[in-house]
């Protein structure tokens, strides 16, 4: 079953890839103002939004990405970045361009990722015995997304998903499934962007590790006054970062 997707604009193509819990309907302004000069493609991620009935790990979900977005530079957001990273990966030939915004090539202790992984089997759970609004109350409660005002984290698109779907993205493809990809990163020829926020220390400092991994083509942008959801938070700095790196790369 193909992924669900959201076109609109014309010129060069942008895939854009949510977080977990969100939809293709959560990129807030940037997707229309990238669709000014760009094909954005807004991707329901497996288990999310109108792809709630497709249940794929992270190796099968690269392959969807690819199936759905083709050739072009893709974005990918936490669980999104996850997921593009490993369709940069598995697809270099269709993925021009990376940017990766408060993702993480996974975690490389064998111990601490079975742990994760056993935790993601607990949420899911969770998730199931609560049901959405009482799960997402909770899930937006945590200090991650303390600085993402109320009008940016897309509630009520949030509440249109599906517990079952979610319960086995995270199963599937949450961070305790995912094998370390970061002896792999070097592998990665396509120019790069790695975004952070300054207030989100764990993953603004994976980010300048990414960067130093990949090498002279990626970049690395920290984003001040933002936490975790950068993109929403911040999204004329986000927009502000982006914008120029896709033109200097004439992506």
């Amino acid at each position: 079953m193909p992924l669900h997707v959201e076109r609109t604009g014309r010129g060069p193509r942008l895939t854009l890839v949510h977080g977990f819990t969100q939809s293709a309907r959560c990129w807030g302004p940037e997707a229309d103002a990238l669709a000014e000069d760009h094909q954005v493609l807004r991707v329901d991620a497996p288990g999310h939004g109108r792809s709630a009935a497709v249940a794929a790990d992270l190796p099968r979900t690269a392959d969807l990405l690819v199936e759905a977005g083709g050739a072009g530079t893709y974005v990918g957001y936490s669980m999104g970045a996850r997921m593009c990273l490993h369709a940069a990966l598995a697809h270099p030939d269709l993925v021009r361009g990376l940017v990766l915004v408060s993702g993480t090539p996974g975690i490389e202790d064998d111990a601490e990722r079975a742990a994760r992984h056993a935790q993601d089997r607990e949420t899911a759970e969770r998730l199931r015995a609560q049901g959405l609004p009482r799960f997402l109350d909770d899930w937006l409660a945590q200090p991650l997304f303390a600085s993402l005002p109320p009008e940016a984290a897309f509630r009520e698109e949030r509440l249109a998903g599906s517990v079952e779907g979610l319960a086995r993205s995270l199963e599937l493809a949450g961070t305790g499934s995912q094998q370390p990809l970061w002896d792999r990163l070097p592998e990665l020829r396509m120019p790069v962007l790695v975004v952070a926020g300054a207030l989100d220390a764990k993953f603004a400092a994976i980010a300048e590790r990414m960067v130093a991994a990949i090498g002279a083509h990626a970049a690395l942008a920290v984003i001040p006054g933002a936490g975790h959801t950068v993109h929403l938070e911040a999204p004329d700095a986000f927009l502000g970062v982006l914008r120029p790196w896709l033109a200097a790369h004439g992506l």
